[in-house]
């Protein structure tokens, strides 16, 4: 079976390079027409089940692809961000650079933020949930963040090891049928866009 990642759209906030975490904030025009050109491949793929993180920019895009009623879950939102939700990357990377870096290899929690290794529990528990639950293909559409943990859980690399996930596209999981499902990374990243190294999770 394959767990199908699918990021969101471009957010306004990503235009804005502006960190959302557990915000919300909806879809760019760009965004939209990320999601659009994506649809026809989601629906080659064809998954019998559809979840989604409960966050706006999620359930938006889900929609999007031609999946209104994708079973929303607050487990697979994004890492939040605490005290850093919605500052600007370049300002913040101008202002606290070694923290920065510190947080996107796992090693800084912002203030009343979630820590990289809860995030990686959180996410690990809750994608291993639906994969035990499904016997067929399954399409997740979460956040770049998710992405990076999954790989972390699944295949254990690290998020320095990895572009980040640009916005419309797919990474995918493939797991060995029995009682231990083993999963291999099939795709990764896939879509129509060039990856961007600047956006903003």
């Amino acid at each position: 079976m394959r767990l199908i990642l699918l990021r969101h759209g471009e957010t306004l906030w990503n235009m804005d390079s502006r960190l959302q975490g557990h915000a919300n904030s909806c879809l760019s025009t760009n965004g939209v027409k990320q999601t659009e050109s994506i649809k026809e491949f989601v629906r080659l793929l064809a998954p019998r089940r559809v979840v989604s993180s409960d966050l706006g920019r999620t359930l938006q895009t889900a929609e999007i692809v031609g999946y209104p009623d994708a079973i929303p879950d607050s487990k697979l939102r994004e890492i939040n961000m605490g005290e850093w939700t919605g500052l600007r990357k370049p300002e913040l990377i101008k202002s606290a650079s070694e923290k920065y870096r510190n947080w996107r290899s796992g090693d800084y929690t912002p203030p009343r933020g979630e820590s990289w290794a809860n995030f990686c529990l959180r996410i690990g528990s809750a994608l291993s949930f639906w994969v035990n639950e499904e016997d067929s293909d399954i399409l997740a559409v979460v956040h770049s963040g998710v992405i990076r943990a999954a790989c972390k859980v699944f295949l254990n690399l690290a998020p320095e090891q990895l572009l980040p996930a640009t916005p419309g596209t797919i990474t995918i999981f493939n797991f060995e049928h029995g009682v231990n499902k083993v999963p291999k990374l099939e795709a990764y990243n896939i879509g129509s866009f060039i990856p961007d190294m600047d956006v903003a999770d």
